[in-house]
């Protein structure tokens, strides 16, 4: 008869379970509606469609700025952001086409886009609303309650630059030497070259991640950078962010905050990281027609004000970190409109920037590449990249090209007579043979210690002239 009790405690504990069971799934059910978006979505009506703007009345009660909201019509769910609000209605700027939406379409607010990077997106390519457009496997994301958005350090807060680091690229660890944390600025016209030097910098060694944002770039372009002037090796620990040309402006728009996002994960994250855009200049013209879109005014050839707003706001996220995390090295390139390196943007730009690099049209027409100006580019963190020994020799060497270029024309009239000026006779030979030095492809090997790459080359030059 001792089965009895057993069986009896058998059948509690299949009690107990099912109670357990039971309970949890009241849980969950109790968990889905109280959420109340879930229970109840509340949207408005599309009353206004222009080509790349539409009004929603309905919403103006509960919508932000920046917030995500779902269109649903006879094309499909398609979605927009936020713009302005005004007291009736909402100005919606669509990430698809305007198009698509049609008059009466319901419209719910979705709340701000959560970016939620993760280790296994380096090696993946995507979008400006973070969707993979390489072909490959969904994206795993990270909890969204552990990823911060746009959390720019305090002032005080953040750590100190000072380490130095080599790009690779001869011309700019000499000249333009950079740290860990800095915002360099490419400036350079179209056709110029400014893409090939971005993807020599990408493939530099002493980043763990590199964040890769092309922004109004030719979609034909854009595989050949990743694939082939990047190559496998440094696309192993690169994430590319792409919005091209023929997008709306709402994805060139979004496409540098996204990037940014995720390079302040990795940054969190203790990780060196390299933002390379290309380019910012994409990026205002995208700021420009959505700000026009809502009414507001230009003030500086066709820019309204709150472009020259946005791009501190965008570019001041980028740098060290706060103690105890890592940095955010950003290289941004600006595409100079008409060759006119004073343009708004590109003077706007070159303020906020620790250092510009520029691009001579007439050095790229000359076959230099990279066609750097070592005259005109400045780093202003050289002097904590520098040793001593190399702050006294650049000067020199910055002097004897200054003397070389000052005096092109006189020696091409005829004018120059070897022998009269001892200063201008070294530049006269060793200027050609230090542009020499200083001309690299991305098929080149990076170079390892770029002072000792110029004095060899040096010496030899000059020793075979001396033995001929």
């Amino acid at each position: 008869m001792t089965t009895g009790p057993s069986l009896l405690r058998g059948s509690e504990s299949l009690a107990d379970s099912g109670r357990t069971d039971r309970l949890a799934a009241l849980e969950r059910v109790w968990r889905r509606f109280d959420d109340p978006q879930a229970l109840l979505a509340r949207g408005g009506r599309v009353a206004e469609i222009s080509p790349t703007h539409y009004k929603v009345r309905g919403l103006s009660g509960i919508a932000r700025l920046g917030d995500i909201v779902e269109q649903r019509g006879k094309a499909g769910a398609r979605r927009g952001e936020i713009v302005k609000i005004g007291s009736d209605e909402v100005v919606i700027a669509p990430f698809e086409r305007s198009a698509d939406a049609g008059i009466g379409d319901a419209v719910f607010r979705r709340g701000p886009l959560a970016v939620t990077p993760h280790v296994s997106w380096r090696g993946r390519a995507i979008d400006a609303l973070t969707r993979p457009i390489d072909g490959g496997l969904p994206l795993i994301r990270s909890n969204a309650t552990d990823v911060t958005h746009g959390a720019t350090p305090g002032a005080l807060s953040r750590q100190r630059v000072g380490t130095g680091f080599l790009t690779g690229v001869r011309v700019i660890d000499i000249f333009a030497p950079l740290c860990f944390g800095q915002r360099l600025g490419i400036f350079a016209g179209s056709g110029v070259g400014k893409s090939t030097l971005l993807a020599m910098l990408a493939g530099a060694e002493a980043f763990d991640t590199v964040v890769v944002a092309l922004i109004g770039e030719r979609g034909r372009e854009v595989r050949e950078f990743l694939e082939d002037t990047i190559g496998a090796e440094s696309m192993a620990k690169t994430i590319a962010v792409v919005a091209t040309s023929d997008e709306s402006a709402m994805m060139r728009r979004r496409a540098p905050d996204t990037a940014m996002c995720v390079a302040e994960h990795f940054r969190d994250q203790g990780h060196r990281v390299l933002l390379v855009l290309d380019s910012i200049t994409r990026f205002a013209h995208a700021l420009r027609e959505v700000a026009t879109g809502t009414g507001e005014p230009p003030v500086a050839r066709g820019y309204p004000a709150s472009v020259f707003t946005d791009l501190p706001k965008l570019l001041e996220r980028a740098g060290p970190g706060a103690e105890g995390k890592g940095s955010i090295t950003a290289i941004i390139s600006v595409l100079v409109d008409g060759d006119d390196h004073n343009d708004p943007v590109a003077d706007s730009v070159r303020g906020i920037l620790d250092g510009h690099v520029v691009l001579d049209r007439a050095l790229a027409e000359q076959g230099r590449y990279p066609p750097v100006n070592p005259l005109s580019s400045i780093s202003r963190l050289a002097d904590k990249a520098w040793s001593p020994e190399q702050r006294v020799l650049v000067t020199k060497l910055k002097s004897m090209i200054a003397r070389f270029e000052d005096t092109r024309d006189i020696r091409l009239l005829g004018a120059y007579q070897s022998g009269a000026d001892a200063e201008l006779d070294n530049a006269v030979r060793q200027v050609p043979l230090i542009y020499d030095a200083l001309t690299q492809s991305p098929r080149d090997r990076a170079s390892a210690d770029p002072f000792a790459d110029l004095a060899r080359h040096l010496k030899g030059k000059l020793n075979g002239d001396q033995g001929n």
